[in-house]
Order: structure tokens, then C-alpha cells, then sequence
């Protein structure tokens, strides 16, 4: 169980928590939300013992393990698989602890060493580790690959792989599904849904939330709040409770009006003065109760040009890709005014290929892209982001859009963003992430695109901006293209879903829910093809054989200390017994049992009892072992 007792947390000025209390039961699954710089990530690293309490307590059971997922990895040149199964400390401590003893020659060490490492499943773990990152999106011939071969994303994504590979009974998570698609955000799903410890996540995913958590913890205003529930849960609870509270503010409203004006009325009169004060005694007695609401300072929207063209933009017979062969072919689309189209399909099929193609950032391979004459893109991608001028406030950025329009009015604007007075003057080397994706969707939708063309644009926006770009999106008038793995913005924003896969872009019949049944019976077949393949070319692949051999090899250091140690336990065993015999023959001699021989029989008499009882101890050995060996003999023949 997690405790916190009046606990209370501050980073310079701001106070993040102020003396709360909070208990966490062990296997619970919790959801932890909240706004952006609210302390979400600071409460993590105060689990983690990165940071102090200022006050109060924190109790965490001290047998408990610990796993988290690091938001930075350096560019290292360790394999990427590597670099996953370091997350497993234990097997990595198992596995140095065998190479020290092998090389000082500790040959008795050797066959607990094995046996410790075949009861946490080390032999296997290569395999799950290879197996977490396939189901994270890694293809087989990426496994390998030096951990600086890979882009930012995509190292984020191996600290996920690594926290879930560590032995844990507590796994903290902060966004795990924002550099995900998703196909790997289902995948994950699964995982956590079948995960035995303690999980706290932070996401702003609700979709996410409502599948895996049971218990939401709210952190708002300093303040943590428990709820039993899913997301969908809490909206309901919250919205209920927020209700009552605004009731009652009304009513404790009404009542110092009236109050204040009897007081008003009467207090100059004597008959009534009496009155008066015990109304005025009400007042300075009565906690005030705080009006219900709830702070948004987002409520932006995207308007589209006036002009329109049909098409807007058409492709005719397109191959897409970056050489040859394309990665998707004969793609014929036509894009009409009003269309809202969704694209579902695995990591690498080709969806952030068919949206750079469309924008004309990629070359066709082949066919023809037409624009419509009164095309006008709005473009985001996460890259863009890092296109920003990290020097140039956000005023600057969009003063460069419009530089004839008053600040004021560039002003107002921005503040629509979430980006209110001394805010909109930063430069942007300061911003997180969350604001420069709020940034570049003010400045996509300034321009006011009639085909808005967006690559996972929820991607560092907490639940509040979410929900903003939620409601632009469904009353924007133009024509939409949507890549994400955030499955509310996709279920509420879009009318038809386009599927990519196999090299073809084809209309997809079905829902989110569809798509999750096609993509698991599209798993299922992937395997049952791959495992047919192995047995028609001999029954394994070559990473398996690898492995296989692998672990023979390692079957058989365990064998070499073991036989050792038996044949050992046998020759005590025979020498114990020629020891006994020699005592049971001088116990034989009717001569000591005359008075004189009393000592002499007394001494053989304890040298045969410690005799039996060692035979019988290093008998217990020698069966322990050998049933060992037996069982390892079985796994070597099978």
C-alpha cells in the first residue's frame, strides 16, 4: 500500500501538494490527471525518491520494486534489445554474477547461479524482451540496431520496453502513448490490463484511461482527490459533485443578501439591534463556500478560407515512398470539401507517407497529384514543432504571419491558446512541449486552411487542450485528414476511416472497434503463417536457433558443476558407509561391553550416531541434486 499523510510539496514558488492525504491499495491500477505543471511528474519523482516532501509523510513498502520509464536516453551504442533487457535488474545481476564466477573458477557457485537464473525465466528473457518491442512497434531487423540509430520518439518508446521488462510491484508511467500509434497503444493496453503489480499512469489519453484504470486521482489546485472509476467515471462524479457545489454556493449567495440586508435594515434600530448582531455573528461564522467551475483558459477554433475548390486536392494512380520500391501503390483519393477521414493502419504501412505526399513534402515515386485551384494546407506533424525559431516568442511567430494586424488583436488571439499576457513574450527555447504544439495549432489555424492535414497532433496536450482541439475540429468546416492514436479525438472528429496497409490506401467498413478485432485476427494469422514457415524450413528461424543453441550451451555449464557435485556427494557417501561398517564391527566385540570397556563403547557409540547422521544429511544432498540433474537431463533431450 502507498500512503501519503498530510503531505505537502513545493518546487520554488509553487506549491504542488498541501498536506494531503492519499491511500493507494496494493494491484490497483490508477490513472493520474491533471494540468499541465500541475506537479503530476513532481509527485513521481518524490515515489521515486528524486525529491523530498517538505512535509508530512510518505510510505511505500520497503520490499517493494520499482520500474518507471525515463523521458531522455542517450545515444548509446549498446543493441537496442540490449539496452530493453538491462531493465530486468535481477537477470542482469544473475548473468554478471555467472561470468565472475566462471572466470575465478568457482565451479560450486556455478549450479545456483543457473538455477537462480531458471527461477526468474532468464533463459527466456531475450525472447520477451524481443517480443515487448515488436509489440511496441520495433520491426525484427530494428531489435539490433545501436540505440543511437534511433530518432527521439522512437528511444522514448524503448524506455517504455525497459520499464515494462523490469521486475517491478510498482510501475510508474508518464505518457507512455505519446510517441505511439495506434496499433502499439492497443498493444499496450493489453499489457498493463494484464500487469499483476501496483501501475500509476499519467495520461491525458481517455480512451486509454477508461480501458486500464480502475481508480482516478485527481490533482488540482494542491489538492489530490480519489476516485473510484475509470475516466468516464470521474467526468460523472466530478460533474455531480461540481453541481452540488455550485447549489449550495447559490444558496449560501442567497442567504448573505438576506443577511446583509437585515443588517442593512435594522441595525440602527434598538428593538432589532440584538437581531442584527446575531446575524452579523452568522456571517463571520459561516465558511464560505467557492463558486463550481472549471478553469479553461482554452477555446480556440479553425476557420476555413471561402474560396473552395472540388477537389481540393485529388491523388490519381500515386506510388508513395522514398525510392523504389514504393511503399504504397496506384493510390487514387480524391478529397472533396467537408470530408473528415480518419487513416488506421500499422507503424510503417505508409499513413505519415500518404499525409507528406499529400502535402507535396514528398515527391510522388509515380501517378499524379492535382490541387484544386483554392487549395489552402493547414499541416501538423511533430516535427514541425521543432521547426519553430526557439528564440521568437509566440507574438513574434504569428506577427510574422500577420504583420499588419494590431498586438492587441494578435494578442486576443493567442490568449484563445492558453497564451495570456507575459506568456505570449517568451521565447520558445522555454516552452514545454504541450505549449509548442498549442503554438503551432495557432499558427495553422491563423490561416484559416481548408484541408487540414494532422499527424498525431494530440501528442504533449493534457485533457483540457484535448478537448479544445476536440471541439475546433468538429466545427471546423473544411476538409480533414487525421493521423492519431488518441481514439476519442478519432471516434468524435472523423466520418470514414481510410485503411493503410499492404501498400494500399482502401476505405476500411467498420469502426475503431472493428479495427481492433481486424488488427488482433491479423496478429493472430501473422504468427500461425510465421510458426508454419519455421516448421517447413525446419522448424525454428535462425534467431531461434541462436537462441536455442544458446541456451543449451548454457544447460550444459549447468550440467558440469551439477555432475560434479553428485559424483562428489557419492564418494562422501561411500567413505561414510566403509566408516560406519568399521564401527558396527567393533560394536561387534562382546569384549566392550565388560565394565572396563564402558569409555571405549561410549565413544563408539557417538561415533556411529554422528556417522548416520551425516550419511543421512549428505544422502538428503545427493538426492536433491540428482533429482536436479534429472530434471535438466530431461530439458536437454526435449
Amino acid at each position: 500500500m502507498i500512503e501519503l499523510i498530510e503531505l505537502s510539496l513545493q518546487r520554488g514558488k509553487s506549491q504542488l501538494l498541501q498536506q494531503v492525504d492519499l491511500r493507494l491499495h496494493a494491484g490497483h491500477k490508477v490513472g493520474l490527471i491533471g494540468a499541465n505543471g500541475s506537479g503530476k511528474s513532481s509527485l513521481f519523482q518524490l515515489l521515486l525518491g528524486g525529491l523530498e516532501a517538505d512535509g508530512g509523510e510518505l510510505k511505500i513498502p520497503s520490499q517493494w520494486r520499482l520500474a518507471h520509464m525515463a523521458q531522455e536516453v542517450a545515444a548509446l551504442s549498446r543493441p537496442a534489445v540490449e539496452y530493453v533487457l538491462d531493465g530486468d535488474a535481477e537477470l542482469r545481476s544473475l548473468q554478471q554474477q555467472l561470468v565472475d564466477a566462471e572466470s575465478q573458477g568457482k565451479v560450486h557457485d556455478l549450479g545456483e547461479l543457473h538455477a537462480r537464473l531458471a527461477a526468474i525465466d532468464g533463459y527466456s528473457a531475450d525472447s520477451r524482451a524481443r517480443q515487448l518491442m515488436h509489440g511496441l512497434g520495433f520491426s525484427e531487423a530494428e531489435v539490433e540496431k545501436p540505440v543511437s540509430q534511433f530518432s527521439g520518439g522512437w528511444r522514448i518508446r524503448l524506455n517504455l520496453a525497459q520499464a515494462l521488462m523490469s521486475r517491478s510491484d510498482l510501475l510508474l508511467l508518464d505518457e507512455p502513448t505519446n510517441h505511439l500509434d495506434l496499433d502499439a497503444t492497443l498493444w499496450l493496453e493489453q499489457w498493463l490490463k494484464a500487469y499483476e503489480g501496483t501501475l500509476l499512469l499519467i495520461s491525458h489519453d481517455r480512451d486509454f484511461l477508461d480501458r486500464v484504470v480502475g481508480h482516478i486521482v485527481h490533482l488540482h489546485q494542491a489538492k489530490l482527490n480519489l476516485y473510484k472509476g475509470n475516466y468516464s467515471a470521474f467526468e460523472k462524479i466530478r460533474a455531480e459533485r461540481l453541481a452540488q457545489q455550485q447549489s449550495a454556493y447559490e444558496k449560501q449567495q442567497q442567504r448573505i443578501t438576506q443577511i446583509e440586508g437585515f443588517v442593512r435594515r435594522f441595525k440602527a434600530k434598538a428593538s432589532k439591534a440584538k437581531q442584527a448582531q446575531s446575524r452579523i455573528k452568522e456571517l463571520e461564522r459561516m465558511e464560505l463556500i467557492a463558486p463550481a467551475h472549471v478553469d479553461s483558459p482554452f477555446s480556440f477554433s479553425f476557420d476555413s478560407s471561402d474560396k473552395l475548390s472540388s477537389p481540393l486536392l485529388a491523388l490519381e494512380k500515386a506510388a508513395l515512398g522514398y525510392g523504389d520500391p514504393a511503399l504504397i501503390n496506384n493510390c487514387s483519393l480524391s478529397l472533396q470539401p467537408e470530408m473528415r477521414i480518419g487513416l488506421l493502419g500499422a507503424n510503417g504501412a505508409g499513413k505519415s507517407t500518404l499525409i507528406k505526399s499529400l502535402v507535396g513534402d514528398l515527391p510522388l515515386s509515380g501517378g499524379v497529384r492535382h490541387e484544386g485551384e483554392n487549395l489552402r494546407i493547414g499541416y501538423f506533424a511533430q516535427h514541425q514543432l521543432e521547426a519553430l525559431d526557439l528564440e521568437a516568442s509566440a507574438l513574434l511567430h504569428l506577427q510574422r504571419l500577420a504583420p499588419t494586424e494590431s498586438e492587441q488583436r494578435v494578442r486576443d488571439y493567442l490568449g484563445s491558446f492558453g497564451f495570456r499576457g507575459d506568456d505570449c513574450l517568451e521565447p520558445v527555447r522555454l516552452f514545454s512541449g504541450g505549449e509548442k504544439a498549442r503554438l503551432a495549432l495557432a499558427l495553422i489555424a491563423w490561416q484559416k486552411p481548408n484541408l487540414l492535414l494532422m499527424d498525431e497532433p494530440t501528442n504533449h496536450l493534457d485533457l483540457e487542450v484535448r478537448h479544445a482541439l476536440t471541439l475546433a475540429l468538429q466545427g471546423y468546416p473544411g476538409a480533414l485528414i487525421l493521423v492519431s492514436h488518441d481514439r476519442h479525438l478519432l471516434r468524435n472528429c472523423v466520418d470514414e476511416f481510410l485503411l493503410v496497409s499492404d501498400g494500399r490506401v482502401q476505405p476500411f467498413d467498420g469502426d475503431l472497434n472493428d479495427y481492433a478485432r481486424w488488427l488482433a485476427e491479423r496478429n493472430a494469422a501473422a504468427d500461425a503463417e510465421l510458426a508454419a514457415t519455421k516448421q517447413a524450413v525446419g522448424g525454428e528461424s535462425a534467431q531461434d536457433r541462436k537462441e536455442r543453441k544458446r541456451q543449451q550451451a548454457a544447460r550444459r555449464q549447468q550440467l558440469a558443476p551439477l555432475r560434479k557435485q553428485v559424483a562428489k556427494l557419492e564418494q562422501e557417501l561411500e567413505q561414510l558407509e566403509v566408516e560406519l561398517q568399521q564401527i558396527n564391527d567393533q560394536l561387534a566385540d562382546s569384549a566392550l561391553y565388560e565394565d572396563d570397556a564402558k569409555e571405549r563403547l561410549k565413544q563408539l557409540l557417538q561415533q556411529q550416531a554422528q556417522l548416520q547422521q551425516r550419511s543421512e544429511t549428505t544422502e538428503e544432498q545427493w538426492l536433491s541434486r540428482q533429482e536436479e540433474l534429472e530434471q535438466l537431463l530431461e530439458q536437454e533431450s526435449s
